[in-house]
C-alpha cells in the first residue's frame, strides 16, 4: 500500500535557528535576549523565514551552554522573563510564524531542585529520578565507578557523591546527571512540563538527545574498542535503548497528540536507516523528523563505534551527494520525513 502523504505545515516551513546568548542583545548587557529576537522579527519575516527554533533559554548555570537545565518552567534571567516570552511567540504568531523550543530531558542540571532533592539523601523520594549506583571496588578495596563508560565529553560517565557516598551517572558534563526514564513520576514531570509550554502556544519542540533516554538493564560494561584507556565508548549501551520507543509514544499519546505542532528529535550515535525510521514513520506514532548526524560525520573518523568529535578526515563530494539522495527517497512510500543536519547545533543548522 503506498503511504498518501499528509498535509502539515512544518513540512513546508522554512526554519531557523536562533541562538539567544548571540543573536541581538536589546539592553547592552552583552547577552543577546528575547526583546532582542522580537526586535528582529520583521527581519526574519523578510527573509521568508515561517518557524523560529530557539535553543534553550530555561534557567541554566551555563556548564554546557544552557543544554543543563535548572528550571525548566522559566526563562534565564540573562534572556528576560516568561512576559517576555510570551510577547515574543504573540510578534512571532502576528506575523504567521510559529515558535518551537529545545527540549533537554535525557538530563537536566545538577542544580535542578529535582536533583538537589535526590542526591541528599539514600532515601529522599526523587533518588531514583537520577540514576545512582555503588561504587565498584578492586580487589584491593579502591573505588571505582560502576562501570566503564565515557562521557561524550570524554572522561568517566560517573561522578562520586561524598554524603551519599554512590555514583550518578552523567553522559554529558558531571553538571548535567542523567534523568532515570524508567521511573514513571519522571516521565509524567517531564510530560507535564511539556504541556505547560504548549498551553502557553509553543509551536513543537526539538527534542534534545532524545533516542538516549533508555539505557541498557544492569548498566554492563562496555566492550574495548580504545585500546590502553580505561573508559570506552558505550553508545550501545545507551542510544536507541531496550524502552526508548515505549517512552516516545507514551509521550506521544499523553502530549504530542494532542496539539498541532512539530517535533523533531535528535538523534547521535545512530546510522541505521531502519533505527531511525522508526522514530519518523507515521504508523509509529512518534516523531515527525529526526536529526541524524551522517552529514556532520562525513569527515569525523570512527574509534570503535562512535565518531571522534575535533578529528578530521578526508571525503569527496561524491560522498555527500549519495548520502543525500539516499536520505531524501528512502521510504517515501511509507511516509518517512527527512531531515539533514551539517552543522552542529551550537550554530545556525537548517531542515525542512
Amino acid at each position: 500500500m503506498v503511504y498518501l502523504h499528509e498535509q502539515a505545515w512544518w513540512k513546508e516551513a522554512i526554519v531557523y535557528q536562533i541562538y539567544p546568548i548571540s543573536f541581538f542583545d536589546s539592553n547592552g548587557d552583552g547577552i543577546g535576549d528575547l526583546n532582542g529576537i522580537h526586535a528582529k522579527l520583521d527581519y526574519l519575516q523578510d527573509l521568508g523565514i515561517d518557524v523560529l527554533w530557539l535553543s534553550p533559554i530555561y534557567r541554566s548555570p551555563l556548564a554546557d551552554m544552557g543544554y543543563d537545565i535548572s528550571d525548566y518552567r522559566n526563562i534565564d534571567p540573562r534572556y528576560g522573563t516568561l512576559a517576555d516570552w510570551d510577547n515574543l511567540l504573540k510578534g512571532v504568531h502576528d506575523r504567521g510564524m510559529k515558535l518551537v523550543m529545545d527540549l533537554v530531558v535525557n538530563h537536566s542540571s545538577d542544580e535542578h531542585e529535582w536533583f538537589l532533592q535526590s542526591r541528599s539523601s539514600k532515601d529522599d523520594p526523587k533518588r531514583d529520578w537520577y540514576i545512582w549506583r555503588p561504587p565498584k571496588l578492586d580487589s584491593a578495596g579502591n573505588r571505582g565507578p560502576p562501570n566503564n563508560w565515557r562521557s561524550v565529553f570524554q572522561g568517566s560517565a560517573w561522578d562520586f557523591d561524598e554524603k551519599t557516598e554512590e555514583y550518578y551517572l552523567h553522559l554529558y558534563v558531571s553538571k548535567q546527571p542523567d534523568l532515570n526514564w524508567e521511573n514513571p513520576e519522571v516521565r509524567q514531570a517531564v510530560y507535564d512540563m511539556m504541556k505547560f509550554w504548549l498551553d502557553r502556544g509553543c509551536d513543537g519542540f526539538r527534542m534534545d538527545v532524545i533516542n538516549l533516554i533508555s539505557k541498557t538493564k544492569g548498566l554492563p560494561d562496555a566492550p574495548i574498542s580504545a585500546p590502553g584507556e580505561f573508559y570506552q565508548p558505550a553508545s550501545m549501551h545507551y542510544a536507541n535503548g531496550p524502552h526508548v520507543h515505549e517512552f516516545i509514544k507514551e509521550m506521544g499519546q499523553n502530549v504530542l497528540s494532542q496539539y498541532d505542532i512539530m517535533t523533531v528529535g535528535e538523534t547521535p550515535f545512530t546510522h541505521e536507516a531502519s533505527e531511525l525510521a522508526a522514530y519518523v514513520l507515521p504508523a509509529n506514532k512518534e516523531l515527525d523528523m529526526v536529526f541524524h548526524f551522517e552529514l556532520m560525520d562525513i569527515d569525523s573518523p570512527l574509534e570503535g563505534p562512535q565518531r571522534v568529535a575535533l578529528m578530521k578526515k578526508e571525503w569527496k563530494l561524491p560522498e555527500l551527494r549519495e548520502i543525500i539522495v539516499r536520505w531524501q527517497l528512502y521510504k517515501r512510500d511509507e511516509g518517512f520525513w527527512n531531515a539533514q543536519v551539517s552543522s552542529p547545533i551550537c550554530i545556525p543548522s537548517h531542515f525542512s
